[in-house]
């Protein structure tokens, strides 16, 4: 019988426990995503000959539109800079900005890994340092 290897560690987001191919990556915001894409839409609008672009593409610039949290490049660059800051595991950084919780509470249901890691009014200080960065980018 033909023998597989296979890795014994799991995936596990709860403990920042991720699979090797993801250690060296970098996460991004999605309002990040969507300035991406943005760019490499109007870099294809301004060609002589406009390729179009999938339906995928599309879709995803929708997404990223739709769930960005953060809509000029100024913001974008302070709230990373400020998570960055942070004792925050890149994965926390771009779920944290992602989907701007409301509460330590909130955050620490949604991402298992911050429990322990801070406490509640340094937690609620981060969030909050979002939502003024997030509230003036109007």
């Amino acid at each position: 019988m033909a023998s597989t290897s296979v890795d014994e560690t799991d995936e596990d987001a709860s403990i920042l426990q991720f699979p090797r191919e993801f250690e060296n990556a970098e996460t991004l915001m999605l309002s990040e995503v969507h300035t991406l894409l943005e760019y490499r839409k109007s870099q294809n609008e301004s060609e002589e000959e406009e390729q179009e672009l999938s339906e995928t593409f599309l879709k995803t610039l929708a997404y990223t539109q739709r769930f960005s949290k953060f809509k000029n490049r100024e913001t974008i660059t302070a709230v990373r800079q400020l998570l960055m800051s942070k004792r925050l595991h890149k994965f926390e950084l771009a779920t944290l900005a992602n989907l701007c919780p409301d509460s330590p509470e909130e955050a620490s249901s949604l991402i298992p890994s911050l429990l322990g890691r801070f406490q509640e009014e340094d937690l609620r200080q981060i969030l909050d340092d979002i939502t003024t960065k997030r509230s003036f980018q109007y």
